[in-house]
């Protein structure tokens, strides 16, 4: 039985003994995958859109990867267009590009290797993915106050207070939060080592005097309750002293978000977003939230200059003609060049924005009887 907050055990794909077969094939594909030491999210993303293309192809009677055709793959796209989720929303654009860049490199890397004589998703065109900006981003006022909601006088209650403070303050991701070991703490230094994050990158950012002060209270206070024996020095635990579930620290983080009631949706991805926006507007070099968000470009930093609209509202109001009283512009010249955008930086966004959409897309936790697991 798989614990709580995990997936059920999988469907099989289709017949394993068949060495031309879905099954065996994919499973190849994602071997050769991890023989090139790509990370483990971007496997486990790539094997669960290939799990949802091979279903859908084998309820129509398609069990071979020669079987498939540009038409068919042309149908399932058209599938995913028309698809509706349990709430009755379609599938994003993005989430559609999503579903079908791994169909689609599967069917490359088949051919790579001789397995196909020609490719059916050569052809393919992908349907455009938007431009989109942070769905949205917290003041200083609504990020203290959900701070502040955890019962920091309860175990659990700290923890979370310390969780919160730790997004708040370093905008790290959720995956880099959760891989927290204790031996990346430098509370002299104030800095937090994240180790492997997003591509396989190592990097070492800083903490805020007042967020160390809470992560260490939690050490002292209540991660030795939570912890089991032997220890493997993970920093935060859930209420049985296990490492969280991904979607299990969504649903915390979001349950305080909406608690808080500001009318803005989100969880950690939410916090990330804040932290840099908040930190832009409070003057800081872009350069620096690059380093800080472990960007590889620059560009995809440069969207929280989009999203810092405050800034861009004190200019308006000083200079737009239609002002209620005229004010000298100090300082106002010449409209800045256009920065050409590097198509890299696209897709470090995109991945950036897909990651906080599958965040949105998680359904709360819930018991059979239809309660809200605990954390």
């Amino acid at each position: 039985m798989p614990r709580k907050g995990q997936r059920g055990a999988r469907r099989p794909l289709g017949n394993e003994s068949d060495t031309q077969g879905f099954a065996l094939l994919a499973e190849a594909y994602l071997e050769s995958l991890r023989v090139r030491n790509y990370s483990g999210a971007t496997i486990g993303s790539r094997e669960h859109h290939l799990r949802e293309f091979i279903h859908w192809a084998e309820e129509r009677g398609l069990a071979r990867p020669v079987e498939v055709t540009k038409p068919v793959l042309e149908r399932y796209q058209r599938f995913l267009y028309h698809y509706r989720k349990k709430d009755g929303q379609p599938l994003s654009f993005r989430s559609q590009h999503g579903c079908l860049v791994p169909v689609r490199a599967f069917f490359k890397w088949l051919c790579r290797q001789n397995l196909l004589l020609a490719n059916p998703a050569a052809d393919l065109e992908l349907p455009r993915a938007e431009k989109r900006l942070p769905r949205h981003v917290l003041t200083g006022a609504e990020a203290e106050h959900v701070l502040g909601l955890p019962d920091a006088t309860q175990a659990l209650g700290l923890r979370d207070r310390a969780i919160l403070e730790a997004f708040y303050s370093t905008g790290m991701r959720r995956m880099e939060l959760l891989g927290l070991k204790l031996y990346d703490l430098d509370q002299d230094r104030g800095t937090v080592f994240i180790r492997q994050g997003k591509g396989k990158k190592d990097r070492m950012i800083p903490m805020g005097d007042r967020a160390f002060s809470w992560v260490r209270r939690y050490l002292e206070e209540a991660r030795p309750s939570l912890a089991l024996t032997p220890d493997d020095g993970t920093v935060f635990l859930t209420n049985v002293g296990l490492v969280f579930e991904p979607n299990r620290l969504t649903q915390m983080v979001r349950d305080y978000v909406d608690k808080a009631g500001s009318g803005k949706t989100g969880a950690c991805h939410l916090f990330r977003h804040t932290c840099a926006t908040l930190m832009l507007e409070g003057g800081a070099d872009i350069r620096f939230i690059q380093q800080l968000l472990g960007h590889e470009k620059l560009e995809t930093t440069q969207i929280y200059a989009q999203v810092s609209i405050r800034m861009l509202k004190e200019v308006h109001t000083r200079t737009h003609p239609a002002r209620l009283t005229a004010q000298p512009v100090a300082g106002e010249g010449a409209a800045a060049a256009p920065v050409p955008v590097d198509p890299l930086a696209h897709a470090e966004l995109a991945a950036e924005l897909a990651e906080e959409e599958a965040e949105d897309d998680v359904p709360p936790l819930a018991d059979g009887n239809g309660s809200p697991l605990p954390l």
